[in-house]
């Protein structure tokens, strides 16, 4: 019931969130893609949580959840194939655009510089050797796809007004999609009350900003999957 009731909030912040951007640039928003991310944030969770402990555990000896993020990520990838998106209008591809390699090189060594700095700062305890294959994994494959991929690609149709800044068009789809992933490791609910970690907010809601700037920057998810999963697990092995 927790669970759910945290998804409520999520989901109640983006309706409202989404809304006032909408009522304010009314002939760049379409809200049925707004519908359409509620629903994409709903199912990815939904699977996340094996229907919030309602679907059976078939890896009950596993620590970690590969069930929920296979399920998750099969699912996205369903989605992704339809002809509503595109694998590779989400960045499903490994073709990099042109002249974006170059470009791309100092802000992946930001975001790797980022984590370093953070695995320095707060090192972790010995990881065993599952925690470390399903952080170098599961997170970058199955949370890129989502949040950069159909995510970001829904957001970016629901308002479709850009600012061009750093070499990219920017939109609210990117600062949404980001909050909202800042928001899944941030908010919760539970003892009856509301919860935000704002340092879990930072660490990352900041770094997928980085990762937004490269998925437009290259055309591709590559990247994005890769550096997330460095820094996930750079922080167990240093």
């Amino acid at each position: 019931m927790n669970g759910l009731i945290g998804l409520f909030g999520i989901v109640a912040l983006l309706i409202a969130a989404g809304g006032l951007i909408g009522l304010a640039d009314r002939k760049r928003f379409a809200p049925v893609w707004l519908l359409v991310a509620v629903l994409l944030v709903v199912l990815n969770d939904a699977l996340l949580t094996r229907g919030y402990g309602t679907i059976p555990d078939f890896l009950p000896g596993s620590d970690w959840n590969w069930q929920g993020k296979v399920a998750a990520l099969a699912a996205t990838l369903a989605i992704a194939a339809l002809p509503l998106f595109g694998w590779r209008r989400i960045g499903l591809t490994l073709i990099q655009k042109e002249g974006s390699i170059g470009p791309s090189i100092p802000v992946a060594l930001l975001y790797c510089a980022f984590f370093l700095t953070v695995a320095m700062a707060y090192p972790n305890g010995e990881a065993s050797r599952e925690e470390i294959v399903f952080q170098l994994t599961m997170p970058g494959l199955e949370e890129e796809i989502f949040y950069r991929g159909i995510l970001l690609l829904a957001l970016d149709r629901a308002f479709t007004g850009r600012v061009r800044f750093l070499g990219v068009d920017w939109g609210w789809g990117a600062v949404l999609s980001c909050l909202l992933f800042g928001l899944a490791h941030a908010f919760g609910y539970s003892d009856g009350a509301f919860s935000f970690d704002s340092m879990a907010m930072a660490l990352t809601a900041f770094p997928s900003l980085i990762a937004v700037w490269l998925r437009y920057r290259t055309g591709s998810l590559l990247l994005p999957v890769f550096l997330h999963n460095f820094g996930n697990s750079i922080l167990l092995l240093i």
